[in-house]
């Protein structure tokens, strides 16, 4: 994993987790946005797949 694609994971993760911080979910029956780790999770593995790594 090159440096570029570990920024690109860590600001996914980031971004995921502040989307379920600031926009979440009310009624919880979001299955994304509802919990923070699958959130976070979710936005650190679209970060490493737009970084384009292999």
């Amino acid at each position: 994993m090159n440096i570029y694609a570990l920024l690109a994971t860590l600001v996914g993760a980031a971004l995921g987790y502040g989307y379920h911080r600031f926009v979440g979910c009310s009624s919880g029956a979001c299955p994304i946005t509802a919990n923070p780790y699958i959130s976070t999770v979710y936005g650190a593995v679209m970060g490493y797949l737009a970084s384009g790594a292999r």
